[in-house]
């Protein structure tokens, strides 16, 4: 048996805290201090978040070999495809790739830039939904959009690069 140092309750061996008050039973080890782990590789797992204002922002849709590439406006980019009854089309027109059999909306997402230097995707509401590296978008609920991320309009595939102006967008291998 264990006594709590607290209120004198009797605890079965090997209890942590005390049944009755709670209180620790025993002061738990220090965390032991590593030496040096400067020499240990760090593995990024996501893609950084800041787009600056110099940058572009490269499309690479999937089974395609060219990139699309854009500047950002302060009030963003709409992506989806051509209205063919009004002709209106939104700022990335996705018609020319199949969009229409993949499930394309009219008005599908938009990606605005953010004062942090970050850019968000939202999905608008559309038909078929829209997947942020595989998690399905709330509608109009903006999420940090990063480097290297993959987006996925109904089933239209492509991932999204951050490109300086000076980059090349064609260094980015076809998937």
């Amino acid at each position: 048996m264990k006594i709590c140092p607290n209120c004198q309750f009797p605890n079965h061996e090997g209890a942590l805290h005390c049944a009755r008050c709670g209180v620790l039973m025993e002061k738990a080890a220090a965390t032991r201090r590593l030496h040096d782990q400067n020499g240990i590789p760090g593995k990024p797992r996501w893609g950084t978040a800041h787009f600056g204002r110099d940058d572009v922002l490269v499309m690479h849709i999937r089974n395609k070999s060219e990139p699309l590439v854009f500047r950002v406006p302060a009030d963003g980019l709409v992506i989806g495809r051509r209205d063919p009854d009004t002709g209106l089309a939104p700022d990335v027109d996705l018609e020319p790739f199949g969009a229409i059999e993949l499930g394309v909306s009219r008005r599908h997402a938009a990606i605005r830039p953010q004062h942090d230097d970050t850019l968000m995707i939202e999905d608008l509401g559309s038909a078929n939904a829209t997947y942020l590296n595989g998690q399905r978008l709330v509608p109009y609920q903006p999420r940090v959009l990063r480097d290297g991320d993959e987006l996925r309009l109904g089933r239209f595939v492509m991932r999204v690069y951050f490109r300086g102006v000076e980059g090349d967008a064609t260094e980015i291998e076809p998937w």
